[in-house]
């Protein structure tokens, strides 16, 4: 057993690593403040690069799982992020069922699919859990007593598919439901550190991301952020992809909140950027459409899983993040617990949810690339609350998301004609200036896209 001393050593791979990191942190994360937007992108979108979906496609039959795939398709995406389970790849020591991930992986390699791929969840025999102990049933929840033989089982997958474009150490290992009985940072560094150097061994040109940390990367009981402990014990230092999940309660911000989110990534990623950290992922987001009974999420039903996945695509699009995942593309069976089963872009059986059609409709109004534009003036008063976000299209069109907290009009001077897009529900109006040479628009709760000259 590495001792946290020894892991410290190992971790701070290049001379003064410490020293370098900015020491603002994500501290200010926690700052709260509801003013109207106006967000500047940071760079330009490719779609089909920038925006993913997380799939479990090994939970269906081959047919199910090659119309999932071409629905995905259908979208003009080319991302996936896969996930496969330890404990159930190897129930026993030496013993592996591995014949729906081949078709799995098969499956995305036939489709030119890229995915990244992580790797989670102890098997009874490796977990650290005592035999007898009171929580022994839950044994695949706490982490493995030997980090090397988890890095193990991950080169021989990375041998075996090496169609996985990039390979993720683990999930959520901030929370008890990934890391129990309790958060370890650097008890996750050993894993970590164990199965990079393997990776890097086996497959040098492979990236590694770390786990995706649930949330904003809170840890469970304990005051800080994990991706800032690992930070601190020289994590950046590994060239690896910082990944983390931002669930909230609406797409701008938590329960706490309502409008919290810009205000939470915009200093944590520039403190990342800061750090030298090269890549930025939210490997997992979303609303689940379940009916409840309430189990975190509010309940927000089909039509409020379109509505939020719109605003908060728009909002990640022009912020610096390098990828996202929308989790997930299809809704799941009983397996998952009764929230989970409801996250999907399509139902059971293939066939499209409102947030598919929403998204689908988002997509081609935007076109396959968006970059930075500029605002039209606005005379006047805003509805309360306004976001918008400027871009244009390659040849030159403007587009400008735009909602607000309650419906409103908004007078615009210097665009004659217009149209208003409305992705959520489908349809689009043409606008045009009044004799005053002022374009009135009407603003909704819901996104919609102001497309002119």
């Amino acid at each position: 057993m590495t001792s946290p001393s020894a892991l410290r050593r190992a971790l701070l791979l290049s001379s003064g690593a410490l020293a370098a990191l900015p020491t603002r942190a994500f501290s200010l994360w926690g700052k709260k403040s509801h003013p109207a937007m106006a967000l500047t992108p940071v760079r330009a979108v490719v779609w089909r690069d920038f925006l993913g979906v997380n799939a479990q496609l090994q939970w269906f039959e081959p047919a199910m799982a090659r119309k999932q795939v071409e629905r995905l398709k259908d979208l003009g995406l080319n991302w996936v992020r896969l996930g496969l389970h330890w404990m159930l790849m190897e129930p026993k020591e030496g013993q592996f069922e591995l014949e729906a991930i081949d078709r799995m992986m098969a499956l995305v390699k036939d489709a030119g699919l890229r995915n990244i791929t992580s790797v989670v969840g102890t098997p009874r025999f490796a977990s650290v859990v005592a035999k007898g102990d009171r929580y022994e049933q839950y044994f695949d929840k706490f982490p493995p007593k030997d980090p090397v033989l988890f890095a193990q089982r991950m080169v021989m997958l990375a041998k075996r598919y090496p169609q996985v474009d990039v390979w993720q150490v683990w999930n959520e290992p901030n929370i008890p439901g990934f890391w129990a009985p309790k958060t370890d940072p650097e008890g996750y560094g050993r894993l970590l550190l164990a199965s990079v150097q393997g990776l890097r061994a086996t497959v040098p040109a492979k990236p590694i991301a770390m786990a995706g940390m649930a949330y904003f990367s809170e840890m469970t009981g304990q005051n800080g952020l994990m991706i800032e402990a690992m930070g601190k014990l020289g994590a950046f230092n590994l060239d690896l992809i910082i990944a983390y999940h931002p669930y909230t309660a609406t797409a701008e911000g938590s329960e706490q909140d309502g409008r919290d989110f810009v205000k939470r990534v915009v200093p944590a990623h520039q403190w990342l950027r800061g750090a030298k950290v090269k890549q930025i992922w939210a490997t997992e987001w979303g609303w689940s459409s379940y009916d409840g009974p309430k189990e975190e999420q509010p309940i927000v039903g089909e039509q409020g899983q379109a509505d939020l996945t719109l605003r908060r695509l728009a909002l990640m699009a022009a912020l610096d993040y390098d990828r996202v995942f929308l989790f997930t593309l299809s809704d799941l069976d009983k397996r998952a617990s009764v929230r989970d089963q409801r996250y999907g872009l399509l139902r059971e059986n293939g066939e499209p949810k409102p947030v598919y059609f929403a998204l689908q409709r988002f997509l081609k109004v935007c076109g396959p690339r968006i970059e930075p534009g500029t605002p039209p003036a606005i005379v006047g008063d805003q509805p309360e609350g306004l976001i918008s976000i400027a871009w244009r299209q390659p040849d030159g069109q403007k587009l400008w998301m735009v909602w607000a907290d309650k419906p409103g009009t908004l007078r615009l001077k210097g665009v004659s004609k217009a149209t208003l897009h409305h992705p959520l529900k489908g349809g689009q109006q043409a606008l045009k200036a009044d004799a005053n040479g002022e374009l009135r628009v009407p603003v909704s709760t819901a996104l919609q896209i102001l497309s002119h000259a």
